[in-house]
This record gives structure tokens, C-alpha cells and sequence, in this order.
């Protein structure tokens, strides 16, 4: 039996299983030009059939809106949201909660100098003075952070403009910045005009750890558990249907065409990207307490760099892995 059967196949007893939902719809958030296996899922309807309700999916550029969709109630989750944009909404109060770990990817989430200037890791210190477009309370703004204490170059010395990451790549693009931080389809673009000062590897060896993940207001969440673990079963079988090389030639030209992106660079991304199965997010590493932890780390960078107000003792009551229990099961 081919892995797109068994995908299929398992979606269709979520559906049997769905009974009376408590939602009507469920609506969730998502980037385009960020391509992850759950896409395929989504084209081909499979959500929908497992929660026996129909899917609305509504495309964000910064996990920031992606918080204030979900605190006004437009939102009820959202896909590949950012740790940092979560705890920056998390430490201001918003009851959101953490349901699976999406993606790990040091490499594509970055920071890139403009070539003209010629500025390495060697000669970082030279930044003093210049123009950063950084999307801010966002992945890249942490790992910026992060990198420029590392070359300990004063935040206080650079022009740092908030800016999504297409808007950078463009800014870059024109000359009109002398860095830009993003990630996916923009970081590519941005790195056609410039140079990244760490790798992947280099970012993970300074503690920067790089990863997003499914997120949900706590009400509802606990409101429609049935339905969250329904759509991260899903979500797993479509890692697992990746993971196994002999389904990318079907899979592919479905995800790049959700992502708005060409099949190249679609599998370029793809290659950058880690999709942890459920029971390696249940461990330590990740949603037993490796995540709570990070999250504390990133809170106190950014009270420290006066980006928020002030951090949780504590993030532990911000995961529930509950449905992801559930969906392990199904």
C-alpha cells in the first residue's frame, strides 16, 4: 500500500470518528512561500474530511499578526507560528498555547548583509551605524538579537526599521537597507543581494535555536480538543508521508503550488527543514520541557533588549500536548 493511501485511508476514519464538532468551521493561519508537508493535506481537502467541518486557511506574513488573528477570534490556529512572536504575545497576556512543534530550520531563517559592504563574521563590528530591516517580536528579530550580542555590536548604534520580511527583501533589493532578516521565499531574495553573517550550524552552537509550531488560543483549544488533535493527526501523517523519498515526486508540485513558489525553490526550502515526529516532540528536546525552557531564554533576551515589558517566570502552562496525546493514538 502506497504512503498516499495510508494518508488517506487514516483521514477517512478521523472523519468517521469526528461525530458532532463542537466548531462549525475552524479557521487557521499560515505563510505562503514557506512549503511544509501539511500543504498537500490542505489541497487535497484531507482536513476537512478528518474534522467533518470545513477548513478555512488564511495566509499571514509575521507570526505577530498571526497572534493578533487569534486574540481577536478571526484566527482559531495557526500553522508554523514563530516561538518568538508567541512568547512576545504570551508575555503580554494572550492565553495562547503551543499544540505540536511544525518545523525545525536553523538555516532558513537568517540575517544578510548587503554584498557592497563587505561585512563578515570577521568584520561584524562594522555594522555600527547601519540600516536594519528586522520583522520585530518575530524568529529573525531573536535570532538577530542574539547575533548581535554575539558580535557585541549596541543595538543603540543601528537604525532597526520593522519590516515583514518581503518588504526587507525588497528594501535590500533597492539599496535602501544595509541588512535584512527574514526567512523562506524573502530570506532567498535577500540573499541574492548579500551574505549571511552565521550558518545554520554556527546559530545552534551559540544556543540560537530556529523553530515554529502549531499554536491556538487556550479557550478554544480546550473547547474543541477533538477537533485540534484530529488536525494534528493529520498534520503528522503528512510529515510521515514526506519523510519517505518515494512520495516526493507526487507531493512536491502540490505543496509549491500552495506556497505560490516553483518547484525548485520549493525543494530547496524543503531540504533546510527538519518535521520532528510525534513521539521526538513528546520528548525532552521538545515539548517536555526543552521548549518551555527556550521559551523562557527568548523572553529574557527580549525584556533585555527592551522589546517587551517583562517575561513569565514561567512557560510551562503556555504547552499542551494534550491533543498531540490524543492524536498519537488515532
Amino acid at each position: 500500500m502506497t504512503r498516499t493511501r495510508v494518508l488517506t485511508g487514516a483521514v477517512a476514519a478521523l472523519a468517521l470518528m469526528a461525530g458532532a464538532a463542537q466548531a462549525q468551521s475552524v479557521t487557521v493561519g499560515y505563510f505562503l512561500e514557506w512549503p511544509m508537508p501539511f500543504e498537500y493535506a490542505k489541497a487535497k481537502g484531507l482536513y476537512d474530511e478528518a474534522l467533518g467541518v470545513p477548513v478555512n486557511w488564511v495566509s499571514f506574513d509575521t507570526g505577530t499578526a498571526m497572534s493578533a488573528a487569534m486574540a481577536s477570534g478571526d484566527v482559531h490556529m495557526s500553522v508554523s507560528q514563530g516561538v518568538p512572536p508567541f512568547v512576545v504575545a504570551a508575555s503580554a497576556g494572550q492565553d495562547l498555547q503551543i499544540l505540536d512543534v511544525a518545523v525545525s530550520y536553523a538555516d532558513n531563517d537568517n540575517c544578510v548583509v548587503r554584498s557592497e559592504l563587505e561585512i563578515d563574521k570577521d568584520s561584524a563590528g562594522e555594522l555600527a551605524g547601519k540600516k536594519v530591516a528586522v520583522p520585530l517580536g518575530t524568529a529573525a528579530h531573536y535570532g538577530f538579537l542574539k547575533q548581535m550580542n554575539h558580535f557585541g555590536v549596541d543595538l543603540a548604534s543601528l537604525e532597526i526599521v520593522d519590516m515583514a520580511p518581503p518588504d526587507g527583501a525588497a528594501a535590500i533589493a533597492q539599496g535602501a537597507v544595509d541588512m535584512a532578516c527574514g526567512w523562506g521565499g524573502a530570506l532567498r531574495r535577500m540573499t541574492e543581494h548579500g551574505n549571511v553573517l552565521l550558518t545554520g550550524a554556527e546559530k545552534e552552537d551559540l544556543g540560537i535555536l530556529v523553530f515554529d509550531v502549531t499554536s491556538g488560543p487556550a479557550a478554544w483549544v480546550a473547547e474543541n480538543s477533538d477537533l485540534v488533535a484530529k488536525f494534528l493527526a493529520v498534520t503528522a501523517e503528512a510529515n510521515a508521508m514526506w519523510a519517505d523519498e518515494a512520495n516526493h515526486a507526487e507531493m512536491l508540485p502540490v505543496i509549491a503550488k500552495d506556497a505560490g513558489m516553483d518547484e525548485a525553490a520549493t525543494a530547496e526550502t524543503l531540504a533546510t527543514f527538519v518535521f520532528p515526529t510525534v513521539e521526538e516532540q513528546m520528548t525532552a528536546k521538545w515539548l517536555g520541557g526543552g521548549a518551555q525552557e527556550f521559551m523562557k531564554g527568548v523572553a529574557d533576551v527580549f525584556v533585555e533588549a527592551g522589546s517587551i515589558d517583562g517575561a513569565l517566570d514561567s512557560y510551562a502552562d503556555h504547552v499542551n500536548t494534550g491533543p498531540l496525546q490524543s492524536a498519537s493514538a488515532m
